[in-house]
């Protein structure tokens, strides 16, 4: 049996300066921590379903709220190849996730660990490279008035 998940731990080195997208950030640590914990109790088809479906409709929403700014900001007319690189994540992120849920409902589930591990894996690696990039430019943008 492999070893429990540690649970994500939110620092510092995660934060964009962007208050919407941290806290936002904060909220998906938490929900993946939770699921972690639920999925720890109970593996099966109905709770995973679940969990991918609540993750999926957050991470949109998320990814709106991202994406607005990226509007606000003029993003991608100043940094047009970093806002595609972004958008692209964001519709990976989601295409794997409705690729799950298709998983799931087609009766080859994805087990809890491959799931958590990609989901882990996608959200620090976006929050610590993509989001790092946005985060920095907004700022500059805020600061410059």
């Amino acid at each position: 049996m492999p070893a429990p998940r540690e649970p994500l731990v939110w620092n510092e080195r995660y934060a964009t300066g962007v208050e919407a997208i941290d806290e936002q950030h904060m909220i998906l640590v938490h929900t993946l921590n939770e699921a972690a914990t639920k999925l720890a109790e109970d593996a099966s088809v109905e709770h995973l379903d679940r969990i991918t479906q609540d993750l999926l409709a957050y991470a949109l929403y998320h990814f709106e709220t991202e994406e607005s700014l990226m509007q606000e900001y003029g993003y991608e007319e100043s940094s047009a190849e970093e806002a595609a690189i972004h958008l692209a994540q964001h519709r990976s992120f989601s295409s794997k996730v409705v690729a799950v849920r298709e998983g799931i409902k087609a009766g080859n589930p994805i087990t809890p660990d491959e799931l958590l591990a990609f989901l882990d894996n996608w959200l620090i690696n976006h929050i610590l490279n993509t989001d790092q990039r946005l985060g920095a430019f907004i700022r500059e943008r805020q600061a410059a008035g």
